[in-house]
């Protein structure tokens, strides 16, 4: 008799502490006023996204960490979704609205993921929030096993440790969270280059535009590798 293959299993996907949970649905009107969605917005939140709920509050009060400047505390929310697809959009729009930093889970057709920008105020305008781009997991069933939550000595060690569970790539050493979210987004701007510089490379016909694409191609290969070896 076989065995039942185990469930999969992401390091991202936390079990979180019950005295954290909030568990209250937020309107999407509530959304709209906060970060001034405009009809496009609105538009996408109506097709791709079925309900809000502000899912978990990690704070000082409910998990007993001591606050952070910048990550007085960190809010996990679950989406579930009308579409496959939910637009970057959406996410950035929620996180204009909610001054915390934020992990998303979202849930489709059995199916879940959590994402999370790297989100710190702004160093010339406190009252305002920088926002890097979004770091995803696959898609995996919703009862995938979960990992207990990180330990960490205040909130801001807690916020790193779960983001760094999203990025794709290691951290060298001495670099700093802000300094390897600078670093992926560079490769990621490098590997739209080189899909784009390959592409080319495919439909050239003439000789000599092939060989300075190719050359082309071979540079955007080794600044790509620079960047995550």
């Amino acid at each position: 008799m076989t065995q039942p293959s185990p469930a999969p299993q992401h390091p991202a996907f936390i079990v979180y502490p019950a005295q954290a949970a909030f568990g209250r649905t937020l309107p999407k009107n509530k959304v709209y006023e906060h970060s001034g969605a405009n009809t496009r917005l609105k538009d996408l939140f109506v097709r791709q996204v079925e309900q809000i709920v502000w899912a978990f509050k990690l704070a000082p009060e409910t998990i007993n960490l001591l606050a952070s400047p910048g990550v007085p505390e960190i809010q996990v929310f679950s989406l579930q979704l009308k579409t496959p697809e939910l637009h970057r959009d959406v996410l950035r729009c929620i996180d204009g609205a909610i001054p915390f930093p934020i992990l998303f889970e979202l849930a489709f057709e059995g199916k879940t993921q959590v994402l999370a920008a790297y989100k710190r105020p702004n160093e010339s305008d406190a009252s305002r929030w920088v926002l890097s781009d979004y770091f995803a997991t696959d898609w995996l069933p919703v009862d995938c096993q979960r990992t207990a939550m990180p330990v960490a000595l205040h909130m801001g060690g807690l916020y790193e440790q779960l983001l760094y569970r999203l990025i794709p790539l290691p951290a060298r050493p001495q670099e700093t969270l802000a300094e390897l979210v600078a670093r992926v987004e560079q490769a990621q701007a490098k590997q739209r280059e080189l899909d784009k510089t390959t592409a080319r490379l495919e439909k050239e016909k003439q000789f000599n535009r092939k060989v300075e694409i190719n050359a082309s191609v071979r540079r955007l290969k080794t600044e790509f590798e620079a960047l995550t070896k």
